[in-house]
């Protein structure tokens, strides 16, 4: 998806610069790849612990704090994501009959790759409750 992500937007241009001969609804394909990419890759992210965190922060408060702060954390996410696949959820039922304008790639393809994405994301915070909370990161 990624090498597509890069491809359509070089093609594009190249045809459409030098050829002059573009290529219809090349700007809504790319849309599409760049929103299922990310929320598709969204649980990889959480599962390999790799958010953004507030590290300096983190490391001022003692060990309790610490493993408290990664529980609440954990529990925050699995709430907030939780809520995000929820609300997704109801609205790829309420947009079956809608598509893009141009080449009429449904809704629910974008929604169904967000759902999917944060619902996973949701279960892989939740996992983290069972074992004991992760104090560090891989991203400082």
């Amino acid at each position: 998806m990624l090498v597509a992500l890069t491809a359509v937007p070089f093609v594009q241009v190249v045809l459409r610069d030098l050829f002059g001969a573009p290529i219809v609804g090349a700007e809504e394909f790319t849309r599409f790849l760049l929103i299922v990419l990310v929320f598709t890759a969204f649980p990889l992210v959480v599962m390999d612990h790799e958010n953004i965190v507030m590290a300096e922060l983190r490391e001022l408060l003692p060990h309790f704090a610490r493993r408290l702060l990664a529980v609440l954390t954990a529990v925050a996410g699995a709430l907030a994501a939780g809520f995000v696949a929820y609300v997704t959820w109801g609205t790829i039922f309420k947009n079956l009959s809608n598509a893009t304008p141009t080449l009429g790639i449904p809704f629910w393809v974008f929604l169904g790759s967000t759902f999917f994405g944060f619902a996973v994301a949701a279960l892989l915070h939740l996992l983290d409750l069972r074992r004991p909370p992760r104090e560090e990161t891989k991203v400082l």
